[in-house]
């Protein structure tokens, strides 16, 4: 069985495709030239991006924390 572990590009594609998502979601709100659903739809869109991209984070994180820093050797 094949195990696909993400990659650090992997990872920081991802996260740059959710931020993408968010400005231009961003820029259409700000634009005025949406209907109101059309909006609050939008905004309940951009609440979930915000979501994934808040443990896209949080992952980053714990990975981070759990690596040793370079030069870092694990006493004896």
């Amino acid at each position: 069985m094949l195990t696909l572990v993400p990659t650090y590009a992997t990872m920081t594609d991802d996260l740059d495709a959710l931020i993408d998502r968010l400005e231009r979601a961003a820029e259409q709100l700000r634009s005025g030239d949406l209907s109101q659903d059309a909006a609050a739809s939008l905004v309940e869109d951009t609440a979930a991006l915000a979501g994934q991209a808040g443990a896209e984070l949080e992952r980053r994180a714990r990975a981070a924390a759990v690596e040793p820093r370079p030069g870092q050797e694990p006493l004896l």
